[in-house]
């Protein structure tokens, strides 16, 4: 006797559909731990009541030991509408507001690194006050990339009158070092003044 694979092959195939279609058709197995959750909100319906707002602790106690132990009130639709006003988020966005007001435009705390260490590098002999003039002239073209509108206007004349102090320090051009000097801490003081006030 020989076997009809053709026919064995059928049958295991429908086996498989039968098992696939009873696996889609079974309901999903529920974890122990939603059962819990689904005996707390059965006792509210369940009470008569003539007062919707009535809460269980304000009805008579009842004998079934499922519906005395909830202490609190069960939610109802007037109970829930509270509860939506008071979002969290708003605190937060309150504190978050304060460091925004405290950022500089871009290019303000560039500048004043390089205004500092001009302070503090140029000394009191003229070739290093001249080596500070072409360092900070480097350092604010660089702040400049940052810099918007008024501050970056600022910051890029005041990059050309640090150069302008290295030339004459250096003897390349002409002219009293103290001239530039003069304009240079006037600008500084119009750059403070423009980064404290935006």
């Amino acid at each position: 006797m020989r076997l009809n694979w053709t026919a064995v092959s059928a049958l295991a195939a429908a086996f498989a559909a039968v098992v696939a279609l009873v696996a889609y058709l079974a309901p999903p197995a529920q974890p122990p731990q939603s059962q819990p959750d689904a005996v707390v909100p059965t006792p509210a319906p369940q009470l008569p009541s003539s007062d919707p707002v009535t809460t269980p602790a304000q009805q008579s106690p009842s004998s079934d030991p499922v519906t005395t132990r909830p202490a609190r009130p069960t939610p109802s639709p007037k109970s829930s509408t509270p509860k939506p006003p008071k979002p969290s988020p708003t605190r937060a966005v309150a504190p978050s507001s304060e460091p925004l007001s405290a950022v500089r435009p871009g290019g303000c705390d560039e500048a004043a690194t390089a205004l500092t260490a001009y302070r503090r590098n140029a000394g009191t002999v003229r070739s290093s006050q001249a080596a500070a003039a072409q360092q900070t002239s480097s350092d604010l073209m660089s702040a400049v990339l940052d810099a918007e509108g008024a501050v970056g206007s600022k910051i890029s004349r005041l990059a050309a009158e640090f150069r302008e102090l290295n030339f004459r320090l250096t003897g390349m051009t002409g002219g009293d070092p103290n001239q530039v000097i003069t304009d240079i801490n006037t600008d500084v003081a119009e750059l403070n003044r423009l980064c404290e006030s935006s």
